[in-house]
């Protein structure tokens, strides 16, 4: 890996940079950032691995290590990096109702929803 330059904020992140594995091997180049600045969360990024196994990839936050001037390190190897998913649609909202509030529908109602959500139940 050649010199990346400083560190830097994915508030500043550009599309093109290139894009490491923990290893040093190039897997792509950064697509787009998925954030929400107004309440300073990094959800990660897209990468175009064309040059690697092919197609868009997304990153989730936890597995980007660093974010340089001229370069992305993931917190991955290029083993696992091989393995990232393919960027899918938004989650969808999650909305409360009465019902969800005294927990009505069978017990657990709103915190049954999101434990569901975030396990893939549905």
């Amino acid at each position: 890996m050649d010199d990346l330059g400083a560190p830097i904020s994915y508030l500043t992140l550009e599309p093109g940079v290139p894009v490491f594995s923990s290893d040093g091997e190039r897997l792509g180049k950064v697509v787009r950032v998925l954030a929400a600045p107004e309440a300073s969360m990094f959800d990660g990024i897209i990468i175009d691995t064309s040059a690697g196994p092919g197609g868009h990839r997304f990153v989730d936050a936890p597995e980007v290590e660093r974010i340089y001037e001229h370069g992305v390190v993931l917190s991955i190897d290029a083993a696992a990096a091989a393995s990232l998913p393919k960027p899918g649609a938004n989650p969808a909202a999650l909305s409360v109702s009465p019902d969800d509030l005294v927990g009505g529908g069978g017990g657990g109602g709103f915190l049954r929803r999101i434990r569901d959500s975030l396990f893939g139940k549905r």
